[in-house]
């Protein structure tokens, strides 16, 4: 596991230093480097395109910004990339201090940290630098820089597919619209990218999304309208990747298999769960009510919970690699029940079956959990009514859910079940 830890690590530290938007090329080299991991189909989506109530913008670019004063940058994109307001317009000005004021952007009470800060709507320009760097600023002229571009282009995502033993799927979703901040998203992306790669042979078809946050959503939903119906569970992930215990946030329905499945992988781990609401990731566009798919929200602290949350204090050591494999390894047990939970009827439905003859109980001799085992079957048994599932017997017992299913499948074998 700690090797685990350490290759997603490298990925987020990989990851970390393109600027990305919500268009442009930094989103394709992301891209190019999950689809060195995974096969993706990348999509490209032309401007002027209308996605649902959205018109795709024009793409942005940008090769370089400064602040320069007597010919020292003082303010260097070079060196991080949040010092610019993304989809900035370009310009290269001389201007007085007193009037460059009005586009630069601090964080008074962080005064070491650089905001993000983006305008993709309305066109404008503008810097973002600590308030510590601005207040050493004298008076004088400065030389301002933006060497960008805004023209017709496209919108770029992409999707990785595993395949199941049914067509109805799970989808997994991340951005990769954000710049240099590792915890939100670059940590979402490993974790799927490792979650991705474990799957063999899954129940569910996997699809994992590699948008940009909102309007990428909008535009895959826009384009899978047809097929969404399809989409059985899904799970937006993000900020996975700091010191905070998880949580997750529930569906928009409140009560949905996946929100039933993250309570119960959550329980024995600390942990907090929330109620929806119509703010804060992707899980809003799949939750519109017009879709109303069951798809909740798993990070650690959630968004705007940690005071690095989009600043320049969100890089790659804000990160740590035993937290990235907790997430994982939470997102491989929603995978795994998920996979297995389904619903039986009792076939001996009047009184208790005789499970000695037919071998059931010494099946389990020597079995350091036969106890749970032996519970598990009576369990599943009494609740298996065609109105409980797997999930719901384990919460009801208070078992695990491992437990449960390998009772069920024990039972359905012996011809107890049927499924």
């Amino acid at each position: 596991m700690p090797e685990l830890g350490e290759r997603m690590h490298a990925l987020v530290r990989r990851l970390y230093p393109l600027c990305r938007s919500i268009t442009g090329d930094g989103v394709r080299d992301t891209l190019k480097i999950i689809g060195e991991h995974l096969d993706l189909d990348v999509h490209e989506v032309p401007t002027g395109a209308q996605v649902l109530d959205w018109t795709v913008p024009q793409e942005w670019n940008i090769r370089d910004a400064y602040i320069a004063r007597d010919g020292k940058r003082v303010v260097d994109f070079q060196e991080l990339n949040l010092h610019v307001v993304g989809y900035s317009v370009p310009v290269h000005r001389t201007m007085p201090l007193h009037e460059l004021r009005s586009h630069l952007h601090t964080l008074p009470n962080q005064p070491d940290l650089v905001p993000y800060r983006t305008s993709y709507y309305a066109p404008t320009w503008g810097f973002c630098l600590a308030q510590s760097t601005l207040d050493a600023l004298p008076d004088g002229d400065y030389e301002v820089c933006i060497d960008s571009t805004l023209a017709d282009g496209s919108l770029t995502y992409a999707e990785h597919v595993v395949r199941g033993q049914v067509e109805d799927e799970v989808i997994v979703s991340c951005h990769v619209c954000h710049p240099s901040l590792a915890n939100d998203n670059m940590a979402g992306v490993a974790v799927a990218v490792e979650l991705a790669r474990s799957l063999e042979n899954p129940y569910y078809t996997y699809r994992f999304i590699f948008a940009p946050g909102t309007i990428g959503a909008i535009t895959w939903l826009a384009r899978n309208r047809h097929r969404v119906d399809r989409v059985k569970h899904g799970l937006v992930l993000a900020c996975a990747g700091d010191r905070g215990s998880l949580t997750y946030k529930q569906s928009r329905r409140g009560d949905a298999e996946i929100d039933r499945v993250l309570e119960h992988v959550l329980r024995d781990r600390p942990h907090e769960i929330r109620e929806f609401s119509p703010y804060g990731y992707d899980e809003r566009q799949y939750c519109s009510p017009g879709f109303d798919l069951g798809v909740g929200s798993l990070t650690r602290t959630p968004y705007a919970g940690y005071p690095e949350y989009h600043t320049s204090g969100d890089n790659p050591d804000f990160v740590t690699p035993e937290s990235l494999v907790d997430t994982l390894g939470a997102c491989l047990e929603t995978v795994a029940i998920l996979d297995r939970n389904r619903t039986y009827v009792n076939l001996s439905p009047y009184g208790e079956p005789q499970l000695g003859k037919r071998g059931l109980y010494e099946s389990l001799g020597g079995r350091s959990d036969a106890k749970d085992a032996q519970l598990a079957m009576l369990w599943v048994l009494n609740l298996s009514d065609g109105e409980h599932d797997l999930l719901a017997i384990a919460d009801r017992a208070r078992l695990p859910f491992a437990a449960v299913a390998a009772a069920a499948e024990a039972l359905q074998t012996a011809g107890l079940l049927k499924g």
